[in-house]
């Protein structure tokens, strides 16, 4: 069958979704709703649900009630039967599948639960939403004509009891649909290598000579592969390479540090970049329009989302409200119920509100990825444009950061010191550090209070890191590739101090 028409038929499959996204954007609520009370009387008989008498909640009001917001450090013992071959703990059908996440905060390992109707009704849904709403506003693309380049994280598999775990991109390799493999590349057996460095090389030679019309992946890691392929191959631009890329799909960190970097590699006026934002929990929401920061707030893939305040976030009278109650640009903290048997969860995560109809959002950090230990509030959306801006106005490149506090001691205030390791260091430093000084105290009042007359806070404290610090710092703790990412703020100096002392030992 010719590729043109494969391209069509796929892009009429697709966009039949469109349809049913319209009724969540009408009735978001009611949509909402509905999906809470078939989450609670689908895990009713549960372990969990007799607990807490599933069966009889009828209200949003008995559901908060009864069902206490928990992390995982108190869901983990349910979680750990489910692992050690008990079911029907927390959701109504077998738990095969965790997807193993440790985040950028602790070495100690998760287990996210993953339910076959997680896997199809929101990771597999969201994936195949991102293309319909893509191929929805650009008409004439000819995104099946090619394939997707696909860069995931570690792809080992564990066995446990009858149950298996590994990263959430091995586990939908595993499971993945026959469509999705063949219009993507490397292949699963190149994609499941577990050797990061070992599987960059695989890809670049299984790729090069593909047609890719997409990219899909995070951004800090996708920029090592793509200029690691334009070293080896002597080219300038990744179009004399691929000529028929139009899109990157993204996610995983904020993308504007590293937006000139591939607007430089990626010459091409009219090339689109879509934001996604999920995780090991699920699949949350979608970029909905053409060059928009703005994520559409999927609510229909059988997570019940809540929403805690930040300014009340972690105090005894921390309440969460519904999707009805929230309030344009005020950073929240989420909580989710989902369709693998997560009640009442924190995620971890922190967004705002840009929308309320539809409903759209934008990842601010996370909770436990800010600073405020002057009362300054500083959230890694503040940070990740301040430094896209010195970087744009000094001719710089950034390749990662970190930021902790500097304590007071005795009488000498505090300030904020960062590590920075550029691709391309700024003309002037000082001038890089007036400029993402003052962008920070435009984009956050507390910020400006706690520096205006360096009342609290000295001025920033900048250290150039070494090439590779921030890759040998991942490496040494085994976290190259894919899912891992920088800790960009932090209360405590751990992660700092430790960079330090890897950029000491190396320049001594």
């Amino acid at each position: 069958m010719p590729l043109t028409i494969i391209n069509s038929f796929a892009s009429w499959v697709l966009k039949q979704r469109i349809h049913q996204i319209e009724l969540f954007l009408k009735y978001p609520n009611e949509v909402q709703e509905e999906l809470l009370m078939n989450l609670l009387q689908s895990a009713r008989n549960t372990v969990l649900g007799r607990e807490y008498d599933f069966g009889s909640i009828n209200s949003y009001a008995k559901f908060t009630e009864r069902i206490p917001i928990s992390t995982y450090e108190e869901l983990h013992p349910l979680i750990e039967r489910t692992r050690q071959g008990e079911q029907n703990v927390f959701w109504d059908t077998p738990i095969k599948w965790f997807a193993k996440s440790s985040g950028t905060t602790n070495a100690k390992s998760k287990f996210i639960p993953v339910s076959n109707e997680s896997l199809e009704g929101c990771h597999y849904k969201g994936s195949k939403d991102l293309l319909c709403l893509y191929l929805s506003n650009n008409e004439n693309s000819e995104l099946f004509t090619g394939k997707s380049l696909r860069l995931g994280g570690s792809a080992q598999i564990y066995e446990n009891n009858n149950t298996y775990f590994g990263d959430l991109s091995a586990i939908l390799i595993e499971n993945m649909p026959i469509w999705a493999e063949f219009s993507s590349t490397p292949s699963n057996k190149t994609s499941l290598m577990s050797n990061w460095e070992t599987k960059m090389d695989a890809i670049i030679n299984e790729t090069k000579r593909e047609n890719v019309t997409s990219l899909a992946g995070v951004p800090s890691w996708m920029l090592v592969l793509l200029n690691k392929m334009l070293a080896e191959s002597g080219k300038e631009s990744l179009l004399e390479i691929w000529p028929n890329l139009e899109v990157y799909f993204h996610g995983g960190v904020n993308f504007d540090p590293y937006r000139t970097q591939y607007n430089a590699i990626l010459p091409k006026k009219d090339f689109k970049y879509y934001e996604i934002y999920n995780a090991s929990e699920g699949f949350f929401a979608i970029q909905d329009l053409n060059n928009s920061n703005d994520l559409l707030l999927m609510l229909d893939y059988g997570i019940f989302y809540e929403f805690i305040p930040m300014e009340t976030f972690g105090n005894p009278n921390q309440k969460a409200i519904r999707l009805t109650d929230v309030e344009l640009n005020k950073n929240y903290a989420i909580v989710i119920t989902t369709n693998s048997g997560l009640w009442r969860y924190l995620i971890g995560d922190t967004v705002r509100f840009t929308s309320l109809n539809p409903f759209r959002i934008r990842v601010t950090g996370r909770t436990k990825h800010h600073i405020n230990v002057f009362g300054e509030e500083l959230m890694v959306e503040n940070t990740d444009q301040a430094i896209a801006k010195a970087c744009y106005l000094t001719n710089a490149e950034v390749i990662d950061y970190t930021v902790a506090p500097v304590f007071m001691i005795e009488k000498e205030k505090g300030a904020h010191e960062w590590m920075i390791e550029f691709r391309k260091k700024p003309e002037n430093i000082d001038a890089f550090r007036d400029t993402l000084d003052e962008t920070l105290q435009s984009l956050n009042s507390d910020y400006e209070a706690k520096r205006k007359n360096n009342m609290t806070l000295n001025p920033l404290v900048i250290n150039m890191a070494r090439e590779n610090l921030f890759y040998d710092w991942l490496k040494e703790r085994d976290k190259l590739g894919g899912q891992h990412k920088i800790p960009r703020l932090s209360n405590q100096r751990d992660y700092l101090e430790q960079l330090k002392s890897m950029q000491v030992k190396i320049l001594a």
